[in-house]
């Protein structure tokens, strides 16, 4: 017996066990009801999906190119959008995720207005849009399974018993639209408290795997702006425990967190880690900065701080912000020092923000965290802060050059000009773009692609072409065309707006309720009919 059939027969024995006071109540309906309803609490869908998270981390330890990826997204629509065109185009959700930005909060989400990617817009805004996001994909379930019960009842009416079951194996293998959320709870928005009941927050509202980074709350930036500044391992790992405890107070033993080192670019600290005893974390962390080596108590000024490195005393450089200078040249080794400290101590995956998008940068890091973590993978930002022609199109001249094949006809500074766009050199380049997630997942250990900004640029691209139409000598035909004849065309649902936001659905709801009396919105004359 399928699941909608047993919720069938267990409504009926709820109703007759009431003496006759629930006989307006349709078994089949309430069943329906509950089958467009899967979820419902956020921990529900953070324990479900967790589940998913773990099982592809396995799959992607066994093969490589079992790699996941997402798009990051600003509002609830904008992730049912996602999910719904995944299934449409590829039939499954698999493999496909959801990625929210705090750089988008920070950008679309605060109520001080667009704010830069600095922690310091209001941090409930970040589980307020978990739970906005599974809400839509909730309801993206429900549309669904809406339509499908909707073609069941004609079938059965109709007499249609292949067609009918046809539609019920359907209903009963529905996949649901409800994936795994990588949830940006930036540096923590204060102490490890602070980030714990943060923490808890955004797993109640449905977050799976959180993303933490090792810069500072008050001084956070962007991961690809100037003026990062790390922390200590002993403050980052307070604050991975945090998290852990979070997820374990709430019953979401397998939740996943993901430490995010901005080492590479960083080059400044607001502390001189703790140390007990030479070549501990903290010796480690303070072994990289930079000063001025000194003989004696006259070289040491008043406020100056002096420390012990490598046997020598050593007077850190410190800034007029009194933050301290780390070494040119160390980020690579900071790097790889953060990424496995965090993995040896309660992390699961790893983010390491680069500056360019290179295969090769990428795996010299990870090989050496896999010397001592074989293990080791990563989620990684293809970022659109990236200029990614502009990028692969002088790692192709580089490559070229380095070959000795002749580059004079190009001019590697100037190589982003539409001019070589169909040229060798431009169209190899695009290859290798079009190849960088398998290419990066296979070589460089990477498990999760995300872009973390899409739709903030989708929607001013769009926008900009809508509106140079529509306000010049196009008019109406710049949105017909443009927009309206593509959604019917392509068959996007959306062109049936009336329908995606839960008209039919609230029609249906009606009928179960007031039966005949139930006034609806979808008959003859709803314009919804002429799509």
């Amino acid at each position: 017996m399928s699941q909608f059939s047993k919720d069938v027969e267990a409504v009926k024995a709820l109703r007759q066990a009431q003496g006759g006071k629930w006989d307006s109540i349709t078994p089949e309906h309430a069943a329906r009801m509950r089958a467009q309803n899967r979820f419902h609490t956020g921990l529900d869908i953070a324990k479900y999906t967790a589940k998913i998270m773990r099982q592809d981390m396995a799959e992607y330890d066994a093969d490589s190119s079992k790699y996941t990826q997402s798009l990051g997204c600003w509002h609830g629509f904008i992730g049912q959008q996602k999910m719904i065109s995944v299934k449409k185009h590829f039939g499954t959700t698999k493999k496909s995720y959801l990625y929210l930005s705090g750089w988008m909060v920070a950008a679309l989400r605060s109520e001080f207005g667009p704010l830069p990617d600095q922690s310091m817009h209001e941090k409930t805004s970040v589980p307020a849009l978990i739970e906005e996001l599974y809400t839509f994909l909730k309801q993206a379930d429900a549309w669904e399974l809406n339509h499908l019960f909707r073609d069941l009842e004609e079938a059965n009416a109709k007499g249609d018993s292949a067609k009918a079951k046809e539609l019920l194996d359907k209903i009963e293998n529905h996949e649901t639209h409800i994936v795994p959320i990588i949830a940006d709870i930036d540096a923590g928005f204060g102490n490890e408290e602070a980030t714990y009941l943060l923490a808890k927050k955004m797993i109640l509202a449905g977050a799976c795997c959180i993303q933490i980074e090792n810069q500072v709350s008050d001084e956070k930036q962007c991961g690809h702006q100037d003026g990062k500044v790390t922390v200590p391992h002993a403050d980052f790992l307070a604050k991975i425990n945090a998290v852990r405890y979070a997820f374990l107070e709430l019953g979401v033993d397998d939740g996943v967190i993901v430490a995010r080192t901005d080492s590479l670019g960083a080059g400044l600290t607001q502390k001189i880690a703790v140390t007990n005893e030479p070549g501990d974390l903290g010796d480690q962390y303070n072994s990289f900065l930079d000063g001025d080596v000194i003989a004696n108590a006259e070289d040491i000024n008043n406020g100056d701080v002096v420390i012990k490195q490598n046997g020598k005393l050593l007077k850190p450089k410190r800034l007029a912000s009194g933050l301290f200078e780390f070494k040119k040249g160390s980020g690579i080794d900071r790097v790889v020092l953060d990424c496995i400290t965090s993995l040896q101590n309660g992390a699961d995956l790893l983010w390491i923000e680069t500056e360019k998008p290179h295969v090769g940068q990428i795996a010299e890091m990870v090989n050496r965290i896999r010397e001592t973590v074989p293990d080791a993978k990563l989620v990684y930002n293809n970022s659109p802060s990236f200029n990614w022609t502009l990028n692969f199109r002088q790692q192709v001249f580089d490559a070229w050059e380095k070959e000795g094949k002749d580059v004079s006809a190009y001019d590697r500074a100037g190589l982003m000009d539409a001019k070589y766009d169909d040229t060798e050199l431009g169209q190899l380049a695009d290859q290798w773009t079009q190849n960088f997630q398998a290419d990066a997942a296979r070589e460089a250990g990477i498990f999760h692609h995300l872009i973390t900004l899409p739709t903030y640029h989708t929607a001013a691209l769009s926008t900009d072409s809508l509106a140079k139409g529509y306000f010049g000598d196009e008019g109406m035909l710049a949105y017909v065309a443009g927009v309206q004849r593509k959604e019917i065309r392509q068959g996007i649902a959306t062109v049936k707006h009336q329908d995606m936001a839960g008209s039919n659905i609230g029609d249906d709801h009606k009928e179960f309720f007031a039966g005949d009396a139930a006034l609806k919105a979808g008959g003859g004359d709803n314009t919804m009919n002429q799509f």
